[in-house]
């Protein structure tokens, strides 16, 4: 009987910033190097946690522009020299905001930055010897994205869909049906098995979701058609 290959990636969960957003450190379980997605802020606390599991920073990714996903990546770059990817160039207007929107939150460091690349439906980005899909899903932004590994069953969906949840449609650019068609259309045919870190709060997997989610729930949706 052969042992179960090892798992290819390995990740963290380190909320950070006062909404106690759900940062999450990557990496390739081979090469040990890593992406920090979201970094919403405490960049110092981040970069001490790359260094105690021994990573090396290989990337930046972001879902989405919001102050306390994005807020921390320009100094977390500016620390580390590693490229920043995503999110998609709809939610330029947002990252132009997290400086303004810092001192209205309490959090004076959040710079704004321009991502080294911005990201678009069908895109993958790699991280040392693995790889990871990016599905554009609008409705909270207009340029929200989330990153999923194939193999590993898991996925980062930001402030798309939570445990119980769905994202907020009220800020500027919002949509609600938009919100809705994504994560029924590019989330729900990826599996129920797979395992999502959302953007705050506790993990889930879609097919959980689908049977529980007041918003979103199989059941729900058809009763509504």
């Amino acid at each position: 009987m052969n042992a179960p290959a090892p798992a290819p990636i390995r990740a963290m969960i380190a909320p950070v910033t006062p909404l106690q957003q759900n940062c999450t450190i990557v990496w390739c379980a081979r090469t040990l190097k890593a992406a920090v997605i979201d970094p919403g802020g405490e960049v110092p606390r981040l970069l001490a946690a790359l260094k105690q599991h021994g990573l090396t920073l290989e990337k930046i990714w972001i879902t989405h522009g919001h102050l306390d996903h994005a807020g921390g990546t320009a100094a977390l770059k500016k620390a580390t020299g590693a490229p920043i990817e995503g999110p998609h160039r709809e939610d330029a207007f947002w990252i132009d905001q997290i400086e303004a929107s810092g001192q209205m939150y309490g959090m004076p460091d959040a710079r704004s930055f321009i991502p080294d690349r911005w990201l678009e439906d069908g895109d993958t980005v790699s991280l040392g010897e693995t790889e990871f899909e990016v599905f554009h899903c609008p409705g909270h932004t207009p340029g929200h994205v989330v990153f999923f590994h194939r193999e590993a069953r898991l996925a980062q969906v930001g402030d798309v869909l939570f445990q119980g949840s769905i994202g907020r449609t009220d800020f500027p650019r919002g949509n609600h049906a938009q919100l809705i068609e994504a994560i029924t259309t590019k989330l729900w045919p990826l599996g129920d098995d797979v395992a999502f870190v959302p953007g705050h709060g506790p993990m889930s997997t879609f097919g959980d979701e689908r049977r529980t989610n007041p918003f979103v729930a199989d059941d729900v949706l058809k009763a509504r058609a």
